[in-house]
């Protein structure tokens, strides 16, 4: 990267990438403001999310939260039904969290120093960074998987990415390319880069504006670098779900029941579901009359059809079985609801998955 160092080639190759940036710059809603609160929902939308998938729930979420102020004063549970179904739920309750003390400490408005962000619920160096840059100019660069990639390449830099060392060379390298007069529009032109030209595979090194500087490319390595990451084994679970109904039509539905929850409910209310092991009906009977004192051998559990569910390295079967009970269970943390409602609370894509297989009428 010493070639890179130098004054003349510095701004040569940040005329190149800004003025690339200018030309192909796609037209997301979250860059049509300098708003700090719609990039810092922006920012935390797209932590490990698509962008297709983040677009329409962040219209609707801004819509009915259009500032701090009104997100502050929300409830959680409108929060995290305000989210739901795009996943990672601490994501939506850390801003709830953050919104508050935005509110509370910096007067409504988004901290403008590093270290006042970072204190933020939810808020890393990389969002710290872009919300900063992008808000009011402050120049810190902004390093994630992207902009690592792209680095990487430029100085060839081999080897686990995410090893603290290399990283932290990374991030070393991002802050001494920084284009400190623009530093919003250089961090998302990294960004821009690597999400459309110098992608993990097939990069379009003939339409990159750095490819005359990249050692990746003149050395042959662009699809040696950045190294494959260790997948970690896949793991195969399978949850039993009870879906009870009431002659009236209502359900059960519950609250950090297990172990499983965190992961794959995400303390959202849930059915009341256990992990099986070998035969579903009865390990499920089992476990309603241990928590609710329902009797388990009475129980006719109609099986119905299994879903499937993916969970980082977890490879999730679901089997939702519909139980007839004259009166629902009374518990601790549990919420009674009719069936056919139960997609307007704020519950997980399993929990969908689990409701659709006794609500959908294709079924």
């Amino acid at each position: 990267m010493k070639a890179l160092l130098a004054p003349r080639a510095l701004v040569k190759l940040q005329e190149r990438l800004l003025n690339w940036y200018g030309r192909h710059r796609r037209a997301f809603p979250w860059r049509a403001s300098r708003n700090p609160h719609r990039i810092w929902v922006a920012e935390i939308m797209l932590q490990q999310t698509r962008i297709a998938a983040v677009l329409s729930y962040y219209r609707r979420f801004l819509e009915r939260f259009p500032t701090v102020r009104s997100l502050a004063q929300a409830r959680e549970e409108q929060v995290v039904q305000a989210w739901s179904g795009l996943g990672y739920y601490s994501r939506a309750r850390n801003l709830h969290r953050a919104a508050k003390e935005i509110v509370q400490r910096h007067n409504g408005r988004f901290p403008r120093t590093l270290a006042e962000a970072l204190e933020l619920p939810g808020v890393g160096r990389y969002t710290a960074a872009a919300v900063l840059s992008i808000a009011h100019g402050v120049p810190l660069a902004a390093l994630d998987g992207n902009v690592a990639r792209v680095l990487a390449r430029l100085g060839a830099v081999r080897g686990d990415l995410r090893a603290p060392r290399r990283w932290r060379q990374l991030e070393e390298t991002a802050h001494r390319l920084l284009a400190v007069k623009a530093p919003g529009d250089w961090n998302q032109a990294l960004m821009e880069l690597g999400e459309t030209l110098c992608t993990p595979q097939m990069p379009r090194c003939e339409l990159c504006p750095l490819s005359r500087w990249c050692l990746a490319r003149v050395r042959g390595l662009t699809s040696s670098i950045p190294a494959p990451r260790r997948k970690r084994a896949p793991v195969r679970v399978r949850i039993a779900a009870a879906i009870l109904r009431d002659p009236r039509g209502r359900t059960l539905l519950v609250r950090d029941p297990g172990a499983h929850d965190h992961v794959l409910f995400s303390r959202l209310w849930q059915f009341p579901a256990v992990e099986v092991l070998r035969n579903p009906e009865k390990e499920l009977a089992a476990y309603l009359r241990t928590t609710f004192g329902l009797n388990g051998p009475r129980l006719e559990l109609e099986a119905r059809p299994a879903a499937r569910h993916g969970v980082t390295f977890r490879h999730v079967t679901l089997l939702p079985f519909l139980i007839h009970v004259p009166r629902l269970p009374k518990g601790d943390r549990t919420r009674v609801v009719p069936l056919g409602e139960i997609r307007r609370l704020p519950i997980s894509s399993a929990t969908r998955k689990l409701a659709a297989a006794v609500t959908d009428r294709r079924r």
